[in-house]
């Protein structure tokens, strides 16, 4: 925040900027920043809870025991509801996908912390991962088959050619909106929060401030687990898509 002749002036976006970890302001595609830190702490903290926290299992589970295998259960029970049992065997990868996420996503909670997954660097990739993930097994599982999924059997035959244009452009908008989701809905809580922090040096709205600022920290807590959920649930409906083609 900057108070100048003209008002208060802040800039709710900085907190996205990528910085280098070691200095200099040039960034290539080899170079650490803020981002790959936090990355890779999500994933020490994946890697404590799920497999040294639960290492000595036990009748009564230790917290970080119990937080895995609520993890492991709530997305167990989502991939099964959604493709059936078949996609149980990529089970593995979707519960690396969840984990990952909803846990960069409540690390960007924490104070000066780096929220990864609001840059589309970070998203796009995981988006484009499943799309050509289920399009290849797709293809492989069902060969040219795999095309009954952009053809509604059901709709009247006049429609099916427009119906299967408006399908195809639908499929291949699908990393577009599973990214854009992701990274948008974490980076407008975070700049919303900034907002009514910038406010709070104002004396006379400070009180409201704060109220707005706590409202929004426990939306955006919400947010970050809905729309891991989200971003996961759609990884299923995409595999189940994969699996079982055709309308």
């Amino acid at each position: 925040m900057e108070e100048t002749e003209g008002g208060l002036q802040f800039h709710p976006m900085e907190q996205f900027t990528l910085k280098p970890l070691f200095g200099g302001d040039t960034i290539h595609w080899y170079t650490p920043t803020n981002a790959t830190l936090w990355m890779a702490i999500a994933a020490l903290v994946i890697l404590f809870l799920l497999v040294i926290g639960t290492a000595r299992r036990a009748i009564v589970p230790s917290r970080s025991q119990s937080i895995g295998e609520l993890a492991y259960g709530f997305v167990h029970t989502m991939v099964e509801d959604v493709t059936g049992r078949e996609g149980l065997r990529y089970f593995p990868y979707i519960m690396t996908l969840f984990m990952f996420i909803v846990v960069a996503n409540f690390l960007g909670m924490i104070p000066t912390s780096f929220s990864a997954t609001s840059q589309f660097a970070v998203t796009i990739p995981l988006a484009l991962m499943v799309f050509f993930a289920v399009t290849l097994l797709g293809f492989y599982k069902h060969g040219i088959g795999f095309l009954k999924l952009f053809w509604v059997s059901q709709a009247p035959l006049i429609l099916r050619p427009v119906l299967a244009v408006i399908e195809v452009i639908s499929y291949f908008v699908r990393p577009v909106s599973h990214s854009i989701r992701l990274a948008g809905n974490i980076m407008a809580g975070h700049a919303v929060i900034e907002v009514f922090a910038t406010f709070g040096g104002v004396a006379l709205i400070a009180p409201v401030s704060l109220i707005g600022i706590v409202a929004m920290f426990g939306m955006d807590v919400l947010v970050s687990f809905v729309q891991a959920y989200v971003f996961t649930i759609l990884t299923c409906v995409y595999l189940k898509d994969a699996l079982h083609p055709g309308h």
